[in-house]
């Protein structure tokens, strides 16, 4: 974006997701950065509304929380934002609702939705770093656990892959009969949380949603349980109910906290149920993100482009953007594909 020509200023998607070295790098280079490791929740309140105070015209959301701080504190600014894109299924998810209740004031592009995105950013990028992020603060080897993996969407599916291939026993947890379905056809077993939570050894949340992991969950777990979420905001796992159920708390070891219950047994909370790539590891590899962000790039143009053409409702990534973006990761990778000859592209055509 800055070498584009924007000015940008920058904040942090969560307490713990921000790198400081990297927020140092950005700040040198210039682009106005107010995040660092660790910010209390009034401190990544106000530093929504420090980068909202540069009044932006675009906004670049990771789970819609500069648009809805604009549209709850910041509704002068209403007619400033030329519109936003979004990079998290939550973000989508309250984009939607936004939208669906007639509070939606600008145009919303959903990166999250594009193909180049969630099949490869979300699917193997978080699939890779969630598990590396257990692997970091735990040092435990994951081939022989059963991994209880919440949620089997293209995060969910990423997760079960790698844990699969690492040599765990996975079974997912799911709402949706045909999530459910594709993950019985793919091998996984498939059952009710309050099931699964008698026999999983690591548990990693992928919803989007909250309270999965409950106190009725935490009653039912093994010993040396691990607890570790790869959802957005920190409500997929009860930590409060889990902080109330426990009679002693320490930190184990860095991002590991541990918890003794009542009967003697332990649970550990990773990354205090934040996101467990980005507050325990690395996050996702660029090789991954680049297609995200080429997305992003190419949103905010085509918001720019079309400004006072676009409804305020939330639009897909156009497939032309999807089909360009791959064909130049591909390119990058020196990977050539076929194309179609003017008789495969007639016949392709015609019902003849």
């Amino acid at each position: 974006m800055q070498a584009g020509g924007a000015s940008v200023a920058i904040t942090g998607s969560n307490p713990l997701s921000t790198q400081d070295d990297v927020a140092a790098a950005l700040a040198k280079s210039g682009v106005n950065v107010y995040a660092w490791r660790g910010v209390t929740p009034d401190e990544h309140r106000e530093n929504l509304f420090q980068v909202l105070g540069h009044k932006p015209h675009i906004l670049i959301d990771d789970g819609a929380e500069l648009s809805v701080a604009v549209h709850t504190d910041k509704k002068e600014l209403l007619g400033h934002v030329i519109g936003a894109c979004e990079e998290t299924t939550t973000g989508v998810h309250r984009y939607r609702a936004m939208e669906k209740d007639g509070s939606l004031r600008y145009p919303v592009i959903a990166v999250n939705d594009a193909f180049t995105k969630f099949l490869f950013d979300s699917q193997h990028g978080t699939g890779q770093s969630a598990l590396e992020g257990v692997m970091r603060t735990t040092n435990m080897l994951i081939a022989g656990k059963t991994v209880v993996v919440a949620g089997f969407g293209w995060v969910g599916r990423g997760i079960a892959l790698r844990a699969k291939g690492l040599g765990a026993k996975v079974i997912v947890t799911e709402v949706d009969p045909v999530r459910a379905l594709e993950a019985a056809m793919e091998g996984y077993g498939v059952m009710t949380m309050r099931e699964a939570a008698k026999v999983g050894d690591i548990f990693i949340t992928a919803t989007g949603c909250k309270s999965i992991v409950t106190s009725e969950h935490f009653n039912e777990m093994k010993d040396g349980t691990i607890l570790a979420n790869a959802g957005h905001f920190d409500v997929e796992i009860e930590v409060k109910a889990l902080r109330d159920s426990a009679t002693a708390a320490r930190i184990a070891r860095q991002n590991v906290e541990e918890f003794k219950i009542k009967d003697g047994r332990r649970l550990y909370l990773l990354a205090e149920g934040r996101l467990v790539n980005l507050a325990a590891a690395d996050g996702h590899p660029a090789e991954v993100m680049d297609m995200s962000f080429a997305n992003q790039a190419l949103a905010a143009e085509y918001l720019l482009k079309n400004k006072g053409k676009l409804q305020s409702k939330v639009y897909g990534v156009p497939l032309e953007t999807d089909r360009e973006i791959a064909r130049i990761w591909l390119e990058s990778h020196d990977i050539k594909i076929d194309s179609l000859t003017e008789e495969q592209s007639r016949y392709l055509s015609s019902w003849l």
